[in-house]
């Protein structure tokens, strides 16, 4: 049975958008959904604070434990019906696909638990995979004179390695897991088979990658834009 509460929430997307406000009954079935998880942050407009869900005692009996969330021990060629498409439209990329989409998406992707400290890629090694974060915290690195340079943070919700599903060049960094994750990984040959044997649901996925990496490509040349102008002394 589904608590009734007037009180309403704003929930932060993992496109770094703010949804709402909903109702605790909207909320709920959000979380049957898997749109909305443990982690997600929320906004209590009756308390005007923010909190995970899972510190909000009216979710606690709906929301799913972690551990139990993914089998984590699983590693198939295929995760169509172990991956609910809520839980794949937590990856940014694959946010404005269908259902019926994701499940055809899903069948397509391997589903990998990574340990705490894996380096999953390696700076100038060969690679033909593109990785989407379902769960974790990877750190993105460069070893500079043997000290480590952070460029990046990724969380749940984010994606890395995608230019190697487009040319044969080497990695440019290394991508190292935080903390336990869990990725879901397609390889170039599995988006070959993806736009042969869907079409449909590969130019879409195509688009939003193709749009992800042109805002990559303009924060990047702001950073050099900004970096020129700082060792000019402010001149441009």
């Amino acid at each position: 049975m589904i608590p009734q509460d007037s009180t309403q929430y704003k929930i932060w997307g993992v496109d770094q958008a703010v949804y709402g406000p909903v109702e605790l009954a909207t909320l709920i079935s959000w979380v049957h959904d898997d749109r909305v998880t443990g982690d997600t942050w929320l906004f209590d407009l009756s308390k005007e604070s923010w909190h995970k869900a899972s510190a909000l005692p009216e979710l606690k009996a709906v929301l799913k434990p972690v551990s139990t969330e993914l089998d984590t021990t699983l590693r198939t060629s295929g995760v169509s019906g172990q991956v609910k498409p809520g839980m794949l439209r937590r990856v940014k990329v694959l946010a404005e696909l269908q259902d019926e989409q994701l499940e055809r998406f899903a069948s397509f992707m391997v589903l990998e638990p990574i340990r705490q400290w894996t380096e999953l890629v390696r700076h100038g090694m060969a690679g033909d995979t593109m990785y989407l974060i379902l769960e974790g915290e990877f750190r993105v690195r460069l070893m500079i004179g043997g000290k480590e340079t952070i460029l990046a943070q990724l969380l749940a919700g984010d994606c890395f390695g995608e230019i190697a599903l487009f040319d044969d060049g080497p990695r440019s960094a290394d991508v190292v897991a935080n903390k336990d994750c869990t990725v879901l990984k397609i390889s170039k040959q599995s988006l070959t088979r993806l736009i042969n044997d869907a079409p449909d649901v590969a130019a879409p996925f195509l688009l939003s990658m193709g749009k992800t990496l042109a805002s990559r490509i303009r924060a990047d040349n702001k950073k050099i834009k900004d970096a020129v102008a700082l060792a000019r002394g402010g001149g441009y």
